[in-house]
């Protein structure tokens, strides 16, 4: 059994979506300055480095980060490798992929999986994203997550459409994942948000696991 740890390290230096929040660690009590304990504050937004959009993130219906179903969250998935060429994930791109309707966790990486394998620390707005009409093709075929390795799922000056056909769906979204490392193939994938009451969104811990 091989073990793929998919989620990003959460640092100070993790891009964060331009306008949300930064990533800040204070360390508020040190072992080494007389403390007991060593113990850190976090401050930042839900979306950061490997997360989970809830319905009312974009939808703003009531349906929150605790409420998303686990069943779907955990239970077999297909990754999804695109070319480096490929700019978008349209609905003309997916037709040439090997998703079948069987597949209701679909994973994709594309050549954003690159930028968390070599530690950029900038915020990229050419990154590789779903479109409308791909967001479409994925509804027709039933699909009930979609994981995405950048911080979101819709192009960058066009989030709103994406999120909405999909999210409307039921669709669970994932972002922010690490596919640097992964074949394209079948996996077991276990993702958990932190439970949070009534936000539109959390960071998860994300695996794989290849029998």
């Amino acid at each position: 059994m091989t073990i793929f740890d998919i989620s990003l390290t959460i640092s100070p230096t993790l891009p964060t979506w331009p306008g949300d929040p930064g990533i800040q660690l204070e360390l508020i009590e040190s072992m080494d300055k007389g403390a007991q304990a060593n113990v850190t504050r976090i401050s930042a937004g839900v979306h950061i480095g490997t997360h989970v959009d809830a319905p009312h993130h974009f939808l703003n219906d009531g349906r929150t980060v605790e409420q998303l179903p686990l069943d779907v969250l955990t239970g077999p998935c297909y990754v999804v490798q695109l070319p480096d060429g490929v700019e978008a994930i349209t609905s003309d791109v997916l037709q040439r992929t090997e998703i079948t309707p069987d597949m209701k966790r679909i994973l994709f990486g594309t050549r954003n999986s690159h930028l968390w394998a070599r530690g950029e620390t900038r915020f990229q707005t050419d990154y590789v994203a779903i479109t409308e009409d791909g967001a479409e093709w994925l509804v027709e075929r039933g699909v009930q997550l979609v994981g995405v390795d950048y911080l979101s799922v819709a192009p960058y000056e066009e989030s709103t459409p994406t999120h909405e056909i999909l999210l409307k769906a039921g669709i669970v979204l994932v972002e922010g994942l690490n596919l640097s490392k992964v074949m394209r193939g079948f996996y077991e994938l276990y993702c958990l948000p932190l439970k949070i009451a009534g936000s539109d969104g959390a960071p998860a811990r994300a695996i794989l696991i290849q029998p």
